[in-house]
């Protein structure tokens, strides 16, 4: 679906809006997917107050949830259609008080290979404010299994 979108006009935010229908829990930090593609994935969300803590800011756990749509967007780009994927964990570093829309990159140093044996595959995720200064660092452990019957 991104490849036929993405370079159309207002195809990324349809794709955006598409993947909200599909994970309706990410409708809350309103995403936008800038780039997507196997080991990588931008994605953006706006300062807006449904994401504000009580000090006025990106809540944490909005950014957590920013976090996992991009890694969960790159997962989908890069296991292959042979393999699923489940989030395993999450580690997070609140590194900056985040003041403005932020964006976040998964983004692998290489593509493993998925073979017959499950695997763990840590994917980290910076998000970063308008500035590009990191306000959230995190590493996501998804595990990789070959479906049933995909030989």
């Amino acid at each position: 679906m991104w490849r036929s979108l993405a370079a159309r006009p207002g195809g990324k935010l349809l794709f955006s809006a598409a993947m909200c229908l599909r994970v309706p829990y990410f409708r809350t930090v309103l995403p936008h997917v800038r780039d997507l593609r196997p080991g990588r994935c931008e994605v953006s969300a706006p300062n807006w107050w449904g994401v504000h803590n009580h000090l006025k800011t990106f809540h944490a756990i909005a950014a957590c949830n920013l976090a996992e749509i991009a890694m969960g967007m790159l997962a989908e780009a890069t296991v292959p259609p042979t393999h699923r994927w489940l989030p395993k964990g999450m580690s997070v570093e609140y590194v900056a008080k985040a003041e403005t829309g932020l964006t976040a990159v998964a983004e692998l140093a290489e593509i493993p290979e998925f073979g017959d044996e499950g695997a763990e595959v840590g994917v980290p995720v910076v998000i970063r404010d308008k500035a590009g200064k990191p306000v959230v660092t995190a590493t996501i452990t998804i595990w990789v299994t070959r479906k049933p019957g995909h030989r």
